[in-house]
């Protein structure tokens, strides 16, 4: 339900409109940008960022708000907008600092 500013679909997690200011570090060193997130889930994100990143990169992320980090794969670059990206994290978690997490959030962190 948009209206609750989550929604749930076919995907692992429900997916939640939050907007935080991270900043992504390639594993392969070299590339460093802001951005912030768009939607994110327990599983991993939609981000814009100021650098375009590609399919398969190996990249770290650390969320200013909450003071994480953690590691991730882009799995999707918006053949539109090449500064949108979809990342999947190497363990899902609450990293975005979503405060009352969806209840399968929950059920799955308790797994």
């Amino acid at each position: 339900m948009l209206g609750n500013m989550a929604f749930h679909n076919s995907r692992r997690s429900t997916r939640v409109r939050l907007r935080v200011v991270i900043a992504v570090l390639s594993n392969a060193g070299g590339l460093t940008c802001e951005g912030e997130t768009v939607v994110v889930n327990l599983h991993g994100a939609l981000l814009s960022t100021e650098l375009a990143l590609s399919v398969g990169m190996r990249i770290s992320i650390h969320v200013h708000l909450t003071g994480k980090r953690a590691g991730a794969r882009v799995v999707y670059v918006d053949p539109e907008n090449a500064l949108h990206s979809g990342i999947e994290l190497d363990q899902p978690s609450n990293v975005w600092g979503v405060p009352i997490p969806p209840e399968d959030w929950e059920e799955f962190e308790q797994r």
